[in-house]
């Protein structure tokens, strides 16, 4: 079955459309990432899906209620991390979970607070301000809130931004644990080491999703060819090879340079012409970061 199931939402702002015909599924259980650039559309579709807004056009389901009609219902069954930390700065970490639960009407409040206060290894700076908790204290505080009421899905708006690589290691650690438990992920994020983590992604552009499916297939179906150029002044190889024939992107990785191109054909010659005694060309692995890097270039192509 799927938790999410919605075909041709459309959101308007004015004359602005900013979701624009999405349709997508994520299944029970499985953690899928939201991919695409600041302003894609991201977190107003999460906030449709979630029953915050209304969609202007479109139809679906979420956790088996209708996202027009049973929104509230939506708001009661799913937990919603948003991008900013939004918690009472003043107050201690087991009084703001306090005042979540109160929300909620989750009774006995204070049980709920203790059993997730220990769930989220919190319970030992249950007394500490949340104003005075680093980065990665407050995301876990934030995640403390949305699952306090047991939820069946998790919708995170770009949740590890600003938080150090242990703690974003350890926040993933925590989702993958859920989604095993069963509990469903949407996530956004604009770490490609992250969405690597989920088990489908979905990237979109300009209010449309343009790629769906597992990481592989994603990268894949893209049909793009990499070659990795080692060697001597890849400054000046790096200005010869922007704009050249098959060359879509080129950027310098530690003493390499990565080519990537959907011409395979065009991109062989120009990479070729440019092997000489101080420079070795091979073939190399196309990533995520290229399949998204060029969605963002096609996508501002047509746009034009």
């Amino acid at each position: 079955m799927n938790a999410i199931e919605v075909s041709g939402l459309v959101k308007r702002f004015g004359d602005r459309t900013v979701v624009d015909h999405v349709s997508m599924t994520v299944a029970e259980g499985e953690i899928s990432g939201f991919l695409g650039p600041n302003g894609s559309g991201k977190t107003t579709t999460i906030r449709v899906m979630c029953g915050l807004l209304t969609p202007d056009e479109g139809e679906g389901k979420v956790l088996g209620y209708d996202i027009r009609r049973d929104s509230r219902r939506i708001r009661h069954e799913v937990g919603y991390m948003t991008q900013r930390f939004s918690f009472y700065e003043d107050l201690s970490i087991e009084e703001n979970l306090t005042f979540v639960a109160r929300l909620y009407g989750l009774s006995p409040a204070r049980s709920f607070v203790r059993d997730t206060l220990a769930d989220l290894g919190l319970t030992e700076r249950r007394q500490q301000l949340a104003g005075q908790l680093s980065g990665g204290w407050k995301q876990r505080l934030a995640l403390a809130a949305c699952v306090m009421h047991k939820p069946k899905l998790l919708l995170l708006d770009e949740p590890t931004a600003g938080v150090d690589p242990k703690a974003r290691r350890e926040f993933w650690d925590e989702i993958h644990a859920r989604a095993a438990g069963g509990m469903t992920v949407l996530v956004s994020t604009h770490y490609m080491d992250e969405a690597e983590r989920c088990h489908r992604i979905h990237y979109i552009s300009h209010g449309q999703v343009l790629a769906s499916g597992a990481v592989d297939d994603v990268v894949t179906e893209a049909a793009l060819t990499t070659f990795v150029l080692e060697g001597k002044d890849l400054a000046q190889v790096m200005d010869r090879l922007i704009g050249a024939p098959g060359v879509d992107q080129v950027a310098p990785f530690g003493t390499t340079l990565h080519v990537v191109g959907r011409d395979a054909a065009a991109l062989s010659a120009t990479v070729e012409r440019l092997a000489t005694d101080g420079i070795t060309v091979r073939p190399g692995k196309t990533s995520l970061e290229d399949v998204f890097i060029q969605l963002m270039g096609t996508s501002k192509e047509e746009k034009v």
